[in-house]
């Protein structure tokens, strides 16, 4: 590999890291640029920690033999159970353990540390192995404060020591490329978990001037859980949490399995909307999110009991209506969520389940824009005057002998 050749990736690298080039693209070109050049990498392996409820970080791999593998490795956290074991009994381990930043097998001389992936690859055919860790000097989101990387090669003699200046000198620019991805990967989940699928890529759009919002005709989803405040009183203060967390699971995963997004758990309770141009298929939407939801608390309810845990239900209150859908409160603090007298119906409606002792009550409204066959399972429980709201309305349910 020449210093031209080293250069031009370079500044490919750089070009890849501005157009936020994914971080297995980014490798598989990276690692096949270097090969063709001269450079005699066989395998490549990069490593990147994240900032995600469930996954720690994100592995890259690349190989030159076809051998498939997935491409992209998501791992959970390595601070526990097999992850921990796999990662304490690791290269990088005992180099961070070190204070090292590159470590080097000659596996054809028969150096392997005692590693058992070392001995494995060994026996493969492999004759080199260079693990780098390329610090992030500012330190980074969460634990994201280096890159790990692994090459390795089949050639007899190993890597040349031109080759491994080469490694040397391109993976600051290969670990910037990487962490301009990793970053924007890392707002998008952020703006995608805490604000809902929507809001989240409007945000990231550029939506986020006070003041700016849409008005949107919506189908709008209210829950809370049945009996939450007596639980909450009798329950051990360790069961809280997991309780809130089970049930928002069901009716989150419900929702979003049906099309809808989720706006704002408040407490126990969750608001959502169904949006769209043909209100029926909102209404239809919401109603599969419904049936879902009842299959899914069927299942968590019978493993609950029996860990012996507490167990509830979800009231639910369906509506439609226009709602105004943006950024609202200071300059410091905005929240993108719905106003309007619809937002505050729906709530209504919703805890009207407990008065007429069904789970599920809908407006009106919501009624009248449902289709068949789904219109002929709703049945209405009486007109009432919702506290707040200015006219009294007809309320329905689902048809008992339906359910």
């Amino acid at each position: 590999m020449t210093d031209a050749d080293i250069r031009s990736l370079e500044v490919w690298l750089i070009e890849q890291g501005l157009a936020g080039t994914a971080g297995d693209a980014l490798l598989h070109g990276f690692c096949g640029r270097c090969a063709a050049a001269g450079l005699p990498v066989a395998r490549g392996l990069a490593l990147i920690d994240t900032l995600h409820p469930i996954y720690e970080g994100r592995a890259y791999r690349w190989r030159d033999d076809g051998v498939e593998e997935p491409p992209v490795v998501e791992y959970g956290s390595s601070a526990e159970g097999e992850a921990a074991e796999n990662w304490q009994s690791s290269t990088f381990f005992r180099m961070l353990e070190r204070g090292e930043a590159e470590l080097r097998m000659r596996l054809g001389e028969g150096e392997t540390g005692g590693y058992r992936l070392l001995e494995r690859m060994r026996g493969e055919g492999y004759r080199d192995y260079v693990a780098l860790i390329t610090r992030f000097p500012g330190g980074g989101i969460g634990d994201m404060d280096c890159v790990y990387s692994v090459f390795t090669t089949r050639a007899a003699a190993g890597f040349p020591d031109a080759a491994l200046a080469a490694l040397r000198r391109l993976m600051p620019s290969l670990a910037l490329a990487l962490k301009c991805g990793a970053l924007a990967g890392i707002a998008s989940t952020l703006a995608d978990v805490y604000l809902g699928h929507d809001a989240g890529r409007r945000v990231l759009s550029g939506r986020i001037s006070r003041g700016v919002a849409d008005r949107i005709g919506a189908v709008l989803w209210y829950s809370d859980l049945r009996g939450y405040t007596s639980i909450t009183d009798s329950a051990p203060p360790g069961e809280i949490i997991p309780l809130l967390n089970d049930y928002a699971e069901a009716v989150i995963t419900s929702v979003h399995d049906a099309g809808g997004d989720v706006l704002k758990l408040i407490g126990d309770g969750t608001l959502a909307v169904f949006t769209g141009t043909d209100r029926a298929d909102g209404c239809r939407a919401a109603l599969k999110a419904e049936a879902k939801l009842r299959r899914r608390l069927a299942v968590l309810n019978e493993r609950r009991a029996g860990e012996g845990r507490p167990v509830t239900g979800v009231y639910l209150g369906l509506h439609v209506g226009d709602v105004l859908y943006g950024n609202i409160g200071s300059a410091e603090r905005l929240d993108f969520t719905v106003v309007g007298p619809a937002v505050n119906e729906v709530a209504r409606i919703a805890s009207m389940c407990r008065s007429v002792d069904r789970a599920v009550v809908v407006s009106e409204e919501f009624a009248a824009a449902t289709p068949q066959p789904q219109r002929r399972g709703l049945v209405s429980v009486g007109r009432y005057a919702l506290r707040g709201v200015g006219r009294a309305q007809e309320l329905f349910t689902l048809d008992p002998g339906g359910v």
